[in-house]
């Protein structure tokens, strides 16, 4: 890749000092405010790969006491989006389109999301992220399919 986004690099400008992790995922939320109501932690962010954490606690349960859906699709989206913006070229624009989802499992832990991109990326159109959330004993709970629509701004300006 020849260039990368703001946010990778903020990533890395971030990822190995004492409370990076945290500030970093502070600055993804007050971007984008409605992440923060999961409470996310980015753990990995790289070209082609992104995990985000999150804890069970009360304000994340449904009736059943088990992690709510909203709330790992909300995780999901973060990752995918984070993993996009991460690998596709700062020429691209990106928004996700759509997402369909597969529930597997009841959610009981706390949650790894870690999303993955196609194996052939299209230059410009769809964009098909996929996304596991996993729980504590590594049991995919939720897959996700995120499509993302890639195109050229319209302006010429680009994503640096």
């Amino acid at each position: 890749m020849a260039s990368q986004s703001r946010v990778l690099k903020l990533w890395q400008r971030l990822e190995n000092r004492p409370g990076g992790h945290w500030l970093f995922t502070r600055l993804v939320c007050w971007q984008a405010p409605y992440f923060a109501s999961i409470k996310p932690r980015v753990h990995v962010l790289e070209a082609g790969r992104c995990e985000v954490g999150i804890r069970k606690r009360r304000a994340l349960t449904n009736h059943i006491g088990s992690v709510h859906a909203i709330a790992m699709c909300n995780m999901a989206e973060l990752a995918g989006g984070l993993m996009t913006d991460a690998t596709v070229t700062p020429a691209y624009r990106w928004i996700p389109k759509g997402m369909t989802v597969e529930y597997r499992a009841i959610a009981n832990t706390d949650l790894v999301a870690r999303a993955y991109p196609p194996e052939a990326p299209a230059a410009e159109g769809d964009y098909v992220v996929g996304v596991d959330v996993h729980d504590r004993d590594h049991q995919v709970v939720l897959h996700a399919d995120i499509t993302m629509w890639l195109s050229q701004p319209k302006s010429g300006r680009t994503r640096t």
